[in-house]
């Protein structure tokens, strides 16, 4: 059994016997830097309330809660341990300083609203909350931002499990392919955004004829 297999092993099974408070655990390990993926753990919930044992709005009810408080742990530890403590513990964690950087510069280049994009975003959606502890991130914006992406993507998650019923691991198969579609999709609107933001500019400081 591999990696992947045995994480959506171990999650399913939890998520079964421990309903809602399960999905808040895996939540909370999946916004730390723990290797226990989104798209392993929310389509299993959407194919049970498909199968009518959960209900919706408690599981991104749940889920949140777990992403927020994940979240926030990971932004104490920047905020007060930063990158010695990346140095010292990342190892254990499948963490890096090169993954650490990557994040770092993420952040910096597109300030606080990276909090809501990076929950739709591989690898960054687990550390980000790491750069913006160590950036001191006003608490009330970090926490609002959190709360949106993560909703907003538990819930997608939830209800293509449901969509597919009891065919919910296909995501699995998948759930590279929807990442990989929704950073281009990012990085589109990303580009987008600057470039009429830079004609803008320009147009407004033309001289006047």
């Amino acid at each position: 059994m591999g990696l992947t297999e045995f994480i959506v092993h171990y999650a399913t099974l939890i998520i079964e016997k421990t309903s809602y408070f399960g999905i808040g655990v895996l939540m909370v390990m999946e916004s730390m830097v723990l290797p226990v993926p989104s798209e392993a753990v929310m389509p299993f919930a959407g194919f049970l309330w498909y199968d009518k044992k959960l209900i919706f709005i408690f599981i991104v009810i749940a889920s949140t809660l777990g992403s927020i408080i994940g979240s926030l742990i990971s932004y104490l530890i920047g905020k007060y341990g930063g990158r010695p403590f990346v140095r010292k513990f990342g190892k254990y964690l499948l963490l890096n300083e090169h993954h650490l950087d990557q994040t770092e510069v993420f952040f910096n280049k597109y300030g606080d609203k990276t909090i809501f994009i990076s929950r739709f975003i591989p690898v960054i959606r687990h550390l980000i909350s790491i750069p913006a502890g160590v950036g001191r991130m006003k608490l009330g914006r970090f926490c609002l931002y959190t709360i949106l992406g993560a909703g907003i993507w538990n819930s997608i998650l939830t209800y293509l499990g449901f969509l597919l019923g009891k065919n919910w691991e296909q995501i699995k198969k998948y759930a590279e392919v929807i990442d990989v579609v929704l950073v281009v999709l990012i990085i589109s609107a990303i580009v987008y955004f600057i470039i009429h933001r830079k004609r803008k500019i320009k147009k407004l400081n033309q001289p006047l004829v």
